[in-house]
């Protein structure tokens, strides 16, 4: 189908058409928008500059034209609030590196409709994405687990933890990857920025991180308190964390089952497979009955704990 992009230099428009190969056009003005019947917007995770975009779409595309956001962390609810069509805005969070990995959320905002929220669905199969619904709470659900795990582990650096114990303790999860190799990719910035944007809505569970900001503004982490932690105790903690952070979604009723995380994790943030899920596995060693009375299994959305 024909595709029309915008950016803000023409070299980049031009770059972008060079390798997509396909039926598209684009520029750096709205030309070509006012026939689109859906817009992505994935432009800096700034609810200003966001909200901006939208309100120049609007005055642009037609009325039946679904508004989508890319964005990672940010209230799709307020980005939308200043719309004459709040209802046509929805969430489309896709993962990086967006060829590869097949997860996508898809948000509801508080004035989202069945129409808007179908289509974006809809249009996610067709990119052979695999959807999830999540409703619009800070970090979704992805980045909210996995930004209350990157907490632990850097509370482990700044007492003084080598990173290769860090490293090593995580792995043995597991995990394709470790966290040092990780937060490389995904850039100690925009780690940063969405721990300050977690940080904002829950204070008490994700504190803000000196190591990390040092990261981000290109230095080295910095030491707080010579105790270091143990790969066992390293292990214990980011289960423990990543089960209290699951517990909330599902009471918050932010998915409807524990079986939308495990799917979550496991094509979002390459959790592995062999674990049949990190709540199955949460399950099976005991750590929810014992933290919470009951097993993740038995929950569904908006449960009493």
């Amino acid at each position: 189908m024909p595709i029309v992009i915008r950016d803000v230099k023409r070299e980049i428009v031009d770059e972008a058409i060079s390798e997509i190969e396909g039926n598209v056009t684009g520029g750096t003005t709205y030309a070509g928008f006012e026939d689109c019947e859906l817009v992505l917007e994935a432009v800096f995770e700034e609810l200003g500059i966001k909200k901006q975009v939208f309100a120049e779409l609007e005055e642009v595309v037609r009325d039946d034209c679904v508004l989508a956001t890319n964005t990672s962390a940010l209230p799709i609810t307020e980005m939308a609030a200043d719309l004459r069509r709040p209802e046509r805005v929805a969430g489309m969070h896709f993962f990086n590196p967006v060829a590869v990995m097949p997860l996508l959320e898809v948000v509801r905002a508080e004035e989202t409709s069945d129409e808007a929220l179908a289509t974006v669905w809809d249009v996610g199969e067709k990119l052979r994405k695999r959807p999830i619904l999540v409703e619009d709470a800070p970090g979704f659900v992805v980045n909210r687990v996995l930004t209350r795990m990157t907490r632990v582990i850097m509370d482990a650096v700044e007492h003084g933890t080598p990173v290769e114990e860090v490293d090593a303790a995580v792995m043995s999860l597991g995990m394709p990857m470790a966290p040092s190799v990780l937060l490389q990719m995904v850039g100690p910035r925009v780690a940063n920025h969405v721990l300050e944007r977690m940080h904002e809505a829950f204070p008490d569970r994700f504190p803000l991180s000196p190591a990390l900001a040092a990261l981000a503004d290109g230095g080295e982490p910095f030491v707080l308190e010579d105790a270091p932690r143990t790969r066992e105790q390293i292990v214990d903690e980011v289960l423990e964390a990543v089960a209290d952070e699951i517990h909330r979604l599902l009471e918050d009723g932010v998915v409807q089952e524990a079986a939308d995380v495990d799917t979550g994790l496991l094509l979002g943030a390459g959790w592995p497979f062999f674990l049949g899920g990190i709540t199955k596995h949460l399950d099976q060693i005991g750590l929810s009955e014992r933290q919470f009375g009951n097993t993740f299994a038995e929950m569904r959305a908006g449960a009493p704990a």
